[in-house]
């Protein structure tokens, strides 16, 4: 029988649609993965093509060349040359000059590689820029929060192979991120808790839908997930922003993300990916309430006009049973 779940964090509500449930490897990609070539020289991301892009802004480099460059968005969502104008006309329609930043982080030299298929030093170094990123904007005046995120296939919204990850940097906190504060202030002053933590706690405790656990994170498939193998890496730390772990803790979130990726990666012939650093803004980074997290959501399933004017996801797969298929031993690597 069909039943709603709701994620006690986002409070968002899903259906799990038992009745047309598919079994894990029901959601193995069909087709094949296109065979990209190391380098590619129409590539503007390749070694070579660098006049094709905007001059960097930090480059990590070993044995005299390059292996992550971080360069403004050719096709910037916000600019950092403007003022930041605020205007109101009729006395309702809003408006904001775009002032922000929107950066490319290029996460390698090699054109053919993803994160599932890096080593992890490789994957450490890109933590450690997004963190340094991070660092770096919240002593930005008039700036309010950073989003980390990730690309992978068209599904997902790419225009470009080459393994690249983007940050954008705004002055506006999304209504959806201040649901999210919202609704964790809610939790705290009812329970004296953070609801993450909780969350954390609980599944732990249940083990149902957790698909990797170590000293430091949890990783699970959430109770409400919005759609097929939707995963979250969460770490047991409680820390309300990204900016306060250290370099270390940040290649620790490198591990697990590299781990939980590769394994999407082998059981489900490379799907089509995002992933988010959800974080807190920056005037809320020492609060007590929110917990920063990863979510890996695989683009398997195409929301469909009920998502649209419900605002409420149907899955057709079990959380629990995803995570059995997912499940990854402490050892591995």
């Amino acid at each position: 029988m069909p039943e709603f779940r709701q994620n006690r964090a986002t409070k968002n509500w899903v259906i799990v649609a038992t009745e047309r449930a598919k079994r894990p490897h029901d959601f193995l990609v069909k087709e094949e993965s296109k065979q990209l070539p190391e380098f590619d020289p129409s590539c503007p991301f390749c070694p070579g093509n660098e006049h094709m892009t905007p001059p960097p802004i930090l480059t990590l480099e070993k044995d005299g060349k390059w292996n992550i460059r971080v360069i403004p968005n050719k096709y910037p969502a916000l600019v950092p040359n403007v003022d930041l104008k605020r205007e109101t006309k009729y006395q309702f329609f809003r408006r904001i000059t775009g002032y922000g930043f929107h950066y490319v982080i290029i996460e390698s030299p090699k054109h053919n590689l993803t994160i599932a298929t890096m080593e992890f030093e490789e994957v450490c170094e890109i933590f450690k820029v997004y963190l340094k990123l991070y660092k770096d904007f919240m002593a930005y005046e008039n700036l309010n929060v950073v989003i980390i995120f990730r690309n992978n296939g068209k599904r997902a919204g790419t225009s470009l192979e080459h393994p690249h990850s983007q940050v954008v940097i705004s002055p506006i906190v999304p209504t959806h991120i201040r649901h999210l504060l919202e609704e964790a202030t809610r939790y705290y002053d009812d329970h004296g808790s953070c609801v993450f933590c909780d969350m954390i706690k609980i599944e732990a405790y249940s083990g149902e839908r957790v698909v990797y656990e170590d000293e430091d994170f949890i990783v699970i498939e959430p109770f409400a997930s919005i759609s097929p193998f939707e995963t979250w890496v969460m770490p047991k730390k409680h820390n309300a922003c990204f900016a306060n772990i250290s370099y270390d803790e940040a290649c620790k979130t490198a591990k697990v993300v590299r781990l939980v990726l590769k394994q999407l990666y082998e059981k489900l012939n490379n799907p089509d990916y995002n992933y988010v650093i959800h974080s807190s803004p920056f005037k809320d980074a020492n609060e007590e309430f929110y917990h920063w997290y990863i979510q890996i959501l695989p683009r398997l399933t195409i929301p469909a006009g009920f998502e649209l004017g419900s605002g409420i996801y149907i899955t057709t797969a079990l959380p629990e049973e995803t995570a059995k298929f997912l499940k990854i031993n402490k050892g591995e690597n």
